[in-house]
């Protein structure tokens, strides 16, 4: 077992774990637990979010509501729904995530099941310290079209292609958005209180339409 702190984040990684603990570790921890779980192949990595890691996620989670209401388009959150698929032996709890494309899909769901369901089209991650398990790997197969990470300094957009996640400049669910607008804003929530900023990020998105 492995333990790392910082502000940001606690991480703890364990190896060697069958899919059967896995499941049993989120039906014994519940829905209402405050860390976040990502398997890989037997790798389980339980993280705990702390204060630096938090804020950022709120921000995008404005960032895309904001987006989608003034775009006129549907979105269903997911927030750190466990995504998780048996045959591949990987799981995972997103910062966030989000159906878009699939958004009618979705309506009305109450339960996921990714043996059946179409995976969310955006899953956001931020990562202030390095992860101990290949983030990438599972959300490719998951199935999660379009991946934003970011690590406390740079935001990237990566398009999932082949299986493969591809650095991109531009969202896919949002196409009119691009990694440096979101990044100046980003940037900008370090100095600015967060409804100071999304006032400002709306009159960005309706210049940009009109």
């Amino acid at each position: 077992m492995l333990v790392t702190s910082t502000p940001a984040e606690q991480r703890t990684v364990l190896h060697n774990v069958s899919w059967e603990t896995f499941e049993a570790l989120l039906r014994d921890t519940g829905e209402d637990r405050g860390s976040r779980f990502a398997y890989d192949c037997g790798v389980l990595e339980i993280m705990t979010p702390l204060f630096e890691h938090e804020n950022p996620k709120s921000n995008f989670g404005n960032f895309i509501v904001a987006l989608a209401e003034e775009l006129d388009i549907e979105i269903r959150s997911a927030g750190s729904t466990t995504l998780k698929r048996k045959l591949a032996r990987r799981g995972i709890e997103p910062d966030t995530c989000y159906y878009i494309q699939n958004e009618l899909a979705m309506r009305g769901r109450e339960t996921l099941d990714l043996e059946n369901d179409p995976p969310p089209d955006l899953a956001i991650e931020i990562d202030i310290t390095s992860s101990s398990v290949n983030k990438f790997n599972i959300y490719g197969a998951l199935g999660v079209t379009e991946l934003w990470r970011y690590d406390g300094q740079n935001l990237k957009f990566h398009q999932l292609i082949e299986g493969q996640y591809v650095e991109c400049k531009f969202s896919i669910a949002f196409p009119l958005v691009s990694v440096s607008e979101i990044s100046r804003f980003i940037e900008q929530s370090k100095s600015m209180g967060e409804i100071a900023l999304l006032k400002s990020f709306r009159a960005w998105i309706r210049k940009k339409i009109n």
